[in-house]
């Protein structure tokens, strides 16, 4: 009976030495990580006073995503022997230079994608990596302050497809007038005179024409996530068939050091493309701006990220 008591002392002994060392040590890591807490805090204040100083600003993210993939004898499917593979990704890149009285701002955006199914049973087909997504935009803005949200500036834009068709079609928007930031990451473009470059080969429905551009873009970075969202849209003053409008946007969440995952989409309404299309590739050679499908045009890429 004494060695029982003693065995339920002791454990009891033990039970509380343990909880009260638990207890410690949640006391400790409390205490840490408020001592860590504002640390970050202090970090974050001065690291926007660096953002508000003049100079360049830099920075890319990106979305990396595919999968490969081989069957053999696999009799449940149409094709049972192949080997089939997809790989894409985004880029989006910036240097702006930010100056008390003046801001140059440049701006990448690209996705490409590659699609490849080889069927091994079929010696004529097709075993390459074949190109899907194609987007390509570059742009720079220059601006002169007159107030500390509004400034005249100038744009060049830059569209067009670099794996397929590169330059055709491609989009040059040239213009002048005013530049809005609100708010800080935003900008807002309106260029009332500005004249819409088309390239393409042999005879096409594209046309080039004068008429007002409008860009708006937020990109922001907020501890482990990166987005960026951009709209351009150009109104034709001669026709609204040679109107256009784009946007963009590119989402990546840091996992782990600079590896994540991440998520773009983009949507666009173009009709020359529209029309091309159907005349060039779907053979309807009575095709016309009026008669013409314009369905919205739209991509998107899921897959890992990683913050350049």
């Amino acid at each position: 009976m004494k060695k029982t008591l003693l065995l339920l002392a002791l454990s009891i002994g033990m039970f509380s030495v343990n909880a009260q060392t638990k207890e410690e040590l949640h006391a400790q890591k409390a205490e840490k990580q408020a001592i860590a807490d504002a640390a970050q805090g202090e970090a974050n204040a001065l690291q926007a006073q660096i953002d508000a100083l003049p100079g360049w600003r830099k920075g890319a993210f990106g979305t990396i995503g595919g999968n490969l993939s081989n069957f053999s004898n696999w009799y449940s499917q149409g094709t049972p022997n192949n080997s089939s593979g997809t790989i894409g990704f985004t880029l989006n890149a910036y240097a702006n230079l930010i100056e008390d009285d003046f801001f140059w701002r440049n701006s990448l955006n690209t996705n490409l994608n590659w699609v490849k199914l080889d069927d091994k049973d079929n010696a004529t087909d097709d075993d390459s990596f074949n190109p899907t997504t194609d987007v390509f935009n570059i742009s720079s803005l220059y601006g002169r302050n007159v107030t500390k949200t509004l400034a005249i500036s100038g744009l060049a834009e830059y569209r067009t497809t670099i794996l397929d068709n590169f330059n055709d079609p491609g989009y040059l928007d040239l213009g002048v007038g005013a530049t809005w930031t609100p708010i800080q990451n935003l900008i807002v473009v309106i260029h009332p005179l500005n004249y819409n470059f088309v390239f393409a080969d042999g005879d096409s429905v594209f046309e080039s024409s004068l008429g007002a551009k409008i860009v708006a873009d937020y990109t922001r970075q907020i501890g482990a996530i990166n987005f960026k969202t951009n709209l351009s849209t150009f109104q034709s003053y001669k026709s609204g068939d040679l109107s256009n409008i784009t946007w963009t946007n590119s989402f990546s969440y840091t996992l782990w050091k600079m590896i994540g995952v991440g998520f773009d989409f983009g949507l666009r309404s173009n009709k020359q493309e529209a029309l091309n299309y159907s005349i060039e590739t779907l053979g309807n050679t009575t095709e016309t701006f009026d008669s013409v499908d314009n369905k919205l045009q739209s991509y998107y890429t899921v897959g890992l990220s990683y913050k350049f």
